[in-house]
Formats: C-alpha cells, sequence, structure tokens
C-alpha cells in the first residue's frame, strides 16, 4: 500500500485522537508510525480529563465524610488527615499504568512508536532528529496547550500541566479564568482545604453554557466557600513574603500562595515547519481543513484540538474513527458535531447534551421549557445545603427534545443516557412515556410535565 513511501501514514502526537487513527489505520492494513514527543495518551492521559477526574474524586470526599454522620457514623475529631504527596504519587501510578496501556495497544496493532520532536520538510517528508520518514499521508494532531495573558509577573503563574505536580498545597490559591477548567481546579482546591477565589473578567462564568446552569452552579459554588470575583481582571503578579500579590485592573490587591492561570488553550504548532509550506489556519490559530480533514496541503490531515473543533477527548477519537476509514477504507464519512454531549466536573458536576435555551430560541422560536430544582434524597439525611438543577428545552412544533442540562451529583453519568435519545430525535411524548427509575434524581428527567413557561 505504501507506493515506494516508507509509511502509509506518519501521525504527531500521540494523543486520543492521534492514537486512535494509528491504530484502526494500521487495522486496514495501512504501514503507520506515531511520533510522539512528550508522553502516550496526550493531554487527557496525563494533564488533563484522567488525572483532573481522581483529584476531583479525592476531593469530594470531605463532604462525604461529614455526610456521614447524618447517616450514624462517627468520625473522631483528628483521627481524619488527609496528604496531599499520597494523592500525586497514586495518581502518577494510575497515569504510568495507562502510558503502558497505550503502548501495548499501539504495538499490538503494528504501529511503530517514534520518540521525538517532529519537523514536517515537505508534504510527504517527517524528521525527527537525524531520521527522515516519507509518507503518503502525514497526520497532525499535537492538540493544544494553556496559554498565559502576557501580564508582569506572568512567569510565577501556573497552568493546568504543573497543578498535577505541585510539591504542596498553598492555603490559599487565585484561579484566573471562567471556563470548565477553572470552574473544576476551584473545587478541587476548595474541596481540598485551600481557600480559593475565582476570578473572571466577564459577569458570570461559563459561557457558552446555558443561563440556568451558569447561575446556578455560581450560586453552588458560592454555597461551598470558593469566592467568586466576576467583572475582574489579573493584571500583574509579584512575589511577596505570603508568596504572591495580585493586582486587579480596580487596583485591589490579593495575597496568595498559587495563581492557576485557566485562561484558554492554544493549539500545539509550534516547530511543525507548517507556516513554511503554506498550510492555511483559521483566524484563532487553528489549522483550516475541509470535511476530509484535509488542510491546505492534501497530503497533509489534521484532527483534534489543532483544528478549531470542540477540544474534547471522544471528539477527537471519533475523528480518528471517521478519518482512518475515509484513508483506507474507501469510507466518505463526515463528522456530526450536533448534539455533542458533555461533563464539566465542577463541584457539583454540569451534565449537557444539545442546544441552550438561547440557541434553541434562536433556531427554533417558540419553546417549552421544563425546569425543576430540588435536593437530592442522599442530603435529606445529612443536611447538606446542596440543590440539583434539570431542565429540558423543547421545539414547540416538533415537540421535540432539543436540549438537556443538569447541574447535580453524577451529571455526567446521567446526561450520557439522555444524549442517545436525543440523538435519536425522542420527543417529550417519549420523555413523557418513560417510566422513570425510583427513587433517583434521573427520574425526574421523565416526570417533569408542566411548562416554566406556560
Amino acid at each position: 500500500m505504501s507506493e515506494n513511501h516508507e509509511y502509509d501514514l506518519v501521525v504527531i502526537g500521540a494523543g486520543s485522537g492521534g492514537v486512535r487513527l494509528a491504530r484502526m489505520s494500521a487495522g486496514y492494513g495501512a504501514r503507520v508510525a506515531v511520533i510522539e514527543s512528550r508522553y502516550l495518551g496526550g493531554t487527557c492521559v496525563n494533564v488533563g480529563c484522567v488525572p483532573k477526574k481522581l483529584f476531583v474524586y479525592g476531593s469530594h470526599l470531605p463532604e462525604e465524610i461529614e455526610d456521614a454522620a447524618g447517616y450514624g457514623w462517627e468520625v473522631q475529631e483528628g483521627a481524619v488527615s488527609f496528604d496531599w504527596s499520597t494523592l500525586v504519587r497514586n495518581k502518577n501510578t494510575e497515569i504510568s499504568r495507562l502510558n503502558g496501556i497505550y503502548e501495548k495497544l499501539l504495538q499490538g496493532a503494528g504501529v511503530d512508536i517514534i520518540e521525538g520532536t517532529a519537523t514536517i520538510d515537505d508534504p510527504h517528508t517527517v524528521s525527527v532528529g537525524d531520521r527522515r520518514l516519507r509518507a503518503r499521508h502525514i497526520a497532525v494532531a499535537t492538540g493544544s496547550w494553556p496559554c498565559v495573558p502576557e501580564i508582569p509577573g506572568a512567569q510565577f503563574v501556573k497552568t493546568s500541566n504543573e497543578m498535577f505536580f505541585l510539591d504542596r498545597l498553598p492555603k490559599h490559591a487565585i484561579v484566573w479564568g471562567g471556563g470548565y477548567i477553572a470552574v473544576e481546579f476551584a473545587g478541587i482546591l476548595n474541596g481540598l482545604g485551600v481557600k480559593t477565589t475565582l476570578v473572571y473578567r466577564g459577569e458570570l462564568f461559563l459561557r457558552g453554557f446555558d443561563q440556568d446552569v451558569r447561575t446556578f452552579v455560581a450560586e453552588e459554588l458560592g454555597k461551598k466557600g470558593i469566592e467568586l470575583c466576576f467583572g475582574r481582571n489579573i493584571n500583574s503578579v509579584a512575589e511577596s513574603d505570603e508568596g504572591f500579590r495580585v493586582t486587579l485592573d480596580n487596583g485591589d490587591t490579593l495575597d496568595t500562595g498559587l495563581v492557576l492561570a485557566a485562561t484558554g488553550r492554544k493549539p500545539l504548532l509550534d516547530g511543525l515547519g507548517l507556516d513554511s509550506l503554506g498550510v492555511e489556519l483559521n483566524e484563532d490559530g487553528s489549522l483550516k481543513v475541509d470535511e476530509q480533514f484535509r488542510t491546505s496541503v492534501p497530503s497533509i490531515v489534521a484532527l483534534g484540538d489543532v483544528i478549531g473543533t470542540p477540544q474534547l477527548t471522544p471528539v477527537a477519537i471519533r475523528q480518528g474513527m471517521v478519518l482512518s476509514r475515509n484513508l483506507f477504507d474507501g469510507g466518505q464519512d463526515r463528522m456530526d458535531y450536533e448534539a455533542i454531549p458533555t461533563a464539566v466536573f465542577c463541584q457539583p458536576n454540569i451534565g449537557t447534551v444539545g442546544l441552550t435555551e438561547d440557541e434553541a430560541r434562536e433556531r427554533y422560536g417558540v419553546l417549552r421549557i421544563y425546569r425543576t430544582s430540588f435536593r437530592p434524597m442522599k442530603y435529606t439525611l445529612s443536611g447538606r445545603d446542596e440543590r440539583t438543577l434539570m431542565k429540558l428545552v423543547v421545539d414547540d412544533a416538533s415537540d421535540r427534545v432539543v436540549g438537556a442540562h443538569m447541574v447535580g451529583p453524577d451529571a455526567g453519568e446521567i446526561i450520557q443516557g439522555i444524549a442517545v435519545a436525543i440523538k435519536a430525535g425522542a420527543t417529550k411524548a417519549v420523555f413523557d412515556s418513560t417510566i422513570g427509575i425510583h427513587p433517583t434524581s434521573a427520574e425526574e428527567f421523565v416526570t417533569m410535565r408542566q411548562p416554566v413557561d406556560a
């Protein structure tokens, strides 16, 4: 299949999308190599969703311990303690295990793994050190990287990459940003006993999520003791006796032991040599590709965070599946980006799929909105002041459910099933005819009968 090339496909980047593309392509009979300069598994496995979720579990345990008293369990004062180094060490062990799994998966598929930094010399040649690889197709799957605004003292600021390897936890931390990474780390730090302040330039964080979700999460995080500083930005960071002094854009100063910038991520393309080949970019700096993932240089394809699509691991994995079929199995598949479910592991969790209320009104006009808020059954005995939100957005003309949103324990687990229904085009009548599982929070999605705007 190589047609005078050493490889049919060279994949630059062994993250989730690149690994899936390499494995499936090899399964179709292609000769494949993967080049990776850091770690197998990419951001998700090493400094993203996997270690983040482990930290979320760890940071939520203090609430579980507190709630146990309402169920008759006694925890003696001083009998419970937390050791940050143990959490980090055990997390590292698990990540190493996953790295090994990725290596075995690639090797088992017959993919060559090449360690090093890649440079694309021409449309069919990639250099790694002194080695030059010739390939029919070159795939860029290098992912994204945290970016920190250029302010005085930016060198003192941590990003999400470093947060997974801190030597110790500070007494106070400032989280700078308003996206999902910011709210997740604010919850992690707060849950582990760190006094936490979230600073965001906008009026309300989580832009792009449903407005009810955004407002509800702000209320719940405030209840947990996270200080929300909206409408403010950080102008500078300087060293101080207490760690760092942060100056805000209104002149106020905050002393803290750590500043985490969760201020966005940019495509990781530096040093690849794409500019010299004339590969076109989008306005946001991502690679411009067509529906077949081809860049302006047809033999160079790209997928994942580098092409500006939703920065979600399952999206990159699906792209890898589509691209491999199209390249080596005669496929003509296209990605469908409608109704992508996602979760934010703040505390309480967010689960969402489909359109927000504002998006749905713009697309459909007349809607029916179903919304409920309640205290989960688990907290009736513990007395915890945490509530759950559930919301359905329905197109009135077709009765189709076009959006579902939840804030509460296990929201991601619950929304995954709802996503199947929405993807299948389920109507509100179908939801209403579905028997709920009692007693669960999830049953509320099939028992809401009265629209809130009726």
